[in-house]
């Protein structure tokens, strides 16, 4: 394993516990053909390519924006190659198939697809299921969810499992794992989980949290992903997979109190509360969007309990309890060490038509004698802990009006709190540009009439530096232009102060830094 990688596989403060898992994997046989991974820029994905990669795997990736997975440290591995295509295009991923042993299959688009998620996600597999024939693959890994079959399931995990069947109904056999709740610093149910017990010392819940459920730590669904390469049995097999654990939810919600170190919180189960309700609950607490809030809770009222125990018969590991499980992902949380987060697979901002039509700008500058280096230290800070460099009082109403109509406000914070890659998510804005030491743009995510950018360039001028802040918006009609102007008295108080605290805290820096 290469000195970087082993680094970004066993960051701190839990190295032991990875290195351990890892140590316990068959790698790649002599000779092994290359894997090929879609979702690689998700939560799951995003994870598994540094595991095949320490396990001695060569990987394809298969990605809509090649930008965004070469900010990962992982993509400059030459046993990596990334290839940018759209799943739908079938011809295209055929080809990219070919040669290799398996493929993963690691896409949903619950946000991405809107209501229609169900059937674009079956139209999806089955395309993805031909392809594979089409290319002869030895076979295809699934990580569906886990839940009793039948018309009780919520929509979410009936399209799980409609998409497993589609990539059974083919020629090529599936290997389908089944996760329940994944627990893992950056997951969308860890940080539902935690927010909740956070803020919420007395919680009214719908009467979902007296469901069971069987956790399992984020490394053992990876670990079940990647030794199951080397498992013959498990091709064609479906196994849940869980951890040592069965509790309701209520009970989950405690471990993580106790977790946090907080009282026992006091939660009161009621008849009355739609997962629409509960979802929108989630979004206004919780940094998760409702749109993704709302499958997740529906999925709450089925009981995902593992039905055997052959996963970890034919792939033995240590399953990590509960508590365990939480702890090592509330320390990552903490130490800013988290790999992937459920945020990273939103879309990649695309470019919009600047050239025609109307667009409004605030363009602003200053002058430094800052180096370029300190000021785009302090610029990839922006957001997140750090906060906005000023008004942040200004800044968190914003991010409060635009929960509240269903935006995501500033609760997503960031990945990383001290450097930035393309497609990062920060609040309620996405890095859809970033130049190291050059320049830096974010796309708004937030619930606008319109399409805004915020960009910042950094000019030398021999002894000095010249930083240039530019927000561009492109109304949507009327309301989007009466929204600009609506505006544009915050703009004076917000955007000269963000530029003049951007570079004070420049040339703070290197004053610090002179002997």
């Amino acid at each position: 394993m290469s000195p970087n990688l082993a680094q970004e596989l066993s960051a701190q403060p839990d190295t032991p516990e990875t290195e351990h898992h890892l140590a316990n994997i068959s790698h790649a046989p002599p000779g092994a053909k290359p894997v090929l991974v879609t979702g690689a820029t998700g939560y799951i994905g995003g994870r598994l390519v540094p595991w095949l990669l320490a396990c001695g795997w060569q990987v394809r990736v298969v990605v809509r924006s090649q930008k965004k997975v070469l900010a990962r440290p992982w993509a400059q591995d030459p046993r990596v190659t990334v290839i940018t295509l759209d799943l739908e295009e079938q011809t295209s991923l055929t080809n990219a198939m070919r040669g290799c042993g398996a493929a993963y299959y690691l896409v949903h688009s619950m946000i991405s697809a809107g209501a229609s998620f169900q059937d674009f996600d079956r139209r999806l597999a089955e395309s993805f299921a031909t392809a594979a024939a089409q290319a002869n693959l030895e076979r295809i890994i699934y990580l569906g969810g886990l839940g009793e079959e039948g018309s009780t399931l919520s929509a979410h995990l009936a399209s799980r499992r409609a998409v497993e069947h589609a990539l059974a109904a083919g020629p090529v056999p599936l290997t389908a794992l089944r996760a329940g709740v994944i627990l893992g610093s950056g997951s969308a149910s860890f940080e539902i989980l935690r927010y909740l017990v956070e803020r919420l010392p007395c919680m009214v819940t719908p009467r979902w949290v007296r469901t069971e459920c069987q956790p399992i730590a984020v490394r053992n669904v990876l670990y079940a992903l990647v030794s199951c390469l080397t498992t013959p049995p498990t091709i064609g097999a479906t196994l849940d997979l869980g951890g040592p654990d069965i509790l309701t939810y209520q009970e989950l919600m405690q471990v993580m109190a106790r977790a946090l170190e907080l009282p026992p919180r006091w939660i009161i189960p009621v008849p009355i509360l739609s997962p629409r309700l509960s979802s929108w609950w989630i979004h206004l607490v919780t940094p998760i969007d409702h749109r993704l809030a709302r499958p997740l809770a529906e999925g709450l009222r089925n009981r995902v309990v593992c039905s055997d125990n052959r996963a970890c018969e034919l792939m033995p590991q240590t399953l990590l309890d509960v508590q365990t499980a939480i702890k090592l992902a509330l320390r990552r949380t903490r130490g800013g060490s988290i790999e992937t987060r459920w945020s990273d697979a939103g879309a990649m901002p695309g470019d919009p038509q600047w050239a025609g039509g109307t667009v409004l700008n605030d363009t602003r500058m200053r002058s430094t004698r800052a180096s370029a280096d300190e000021l785009f230290t302090h610029l990839s800070r922006i957001g997140g802990e750090h906060g906005w460099f000023a008004t942040d009082a200004l800044w968190r109403v914003r991010g409060f009006l635009d929960r509240l109509v269903g935006g995501p406000g500033l609760r997503r914070g960031r990945r990383d709190q001290q450097r930035l890659s393309l497609g990062d998510a920060v609040d309620f804005w996405r890095v859809s540009n970033i130049q190291p030491h050059t320049s830096l743009e974010l796309a708004a995510e937030m619930r606008l009439p319109g399409e805004a950018r915020l960009h910042w360039r950094i000019i030398d001028r021999g002894n000095r530096r010249i930083l240039i802040q530019q927000a561009r918006f492109r109304p949507h009609g009327l309301w989007g232009i009466l929204y600009w102007y609506s505006v544009l008295p915050l703009h004076g108080l917000v955007f000269p102060r963000m530029l003049s605290g951007i570079i004070k805290a420049a040339e703070r820096s290197m004053q610090h830094a002179r002997p």
